[in-house]
């Protein structure tokens, strides 16, 4: 398994997407590793699990823009597709089509 440190402009739209699964709250200084990197520079990182490989995302401001970017995005897009998960109860409709009627 590979380790692989990445910033915000290396997130990939499926990383965000699993971050957004793992971290749906958002994420807290408990989910955060901190290490030194080859430089001696301490980095903070999310640890997120692709396929065989680990990216370690560095966190800070950039990439809690960049979430709230893909965020928004998709709500957009959500917002234009129509719902196909509802489902209506015809009978309810009837009935209070027919309490309209009586008034």
């Amino acid at each position: 398994m590979k380790r692989i440190i990445i910033d915000h402009s290396k997130v990939t739209d499926e990383i965000l997407n699993i971050i957004m699964e793992d971290y749906p709250d958002g994420y807290t200084d408990r989910d955060v590793l901190k290490f030194k990197n080859h430089k001696g520079e301490l980095i903070e990182a999310l640890e997120i699990k692709l396929g065989d490989d680990i990216y370690l995302v560095k966190v800070g401001t950039k990439l809690d823009k960049a979430i709230d970017n893909f965020v928004e995005e998709n709500d957009e897009d959500s917002d234009n597709e129509p719902a196909d998960d509802l489902d209506v109860d015809e009978d309810l409709l009837k009935d209070e089509d027919s309490d309209d009627d009586e008034d």
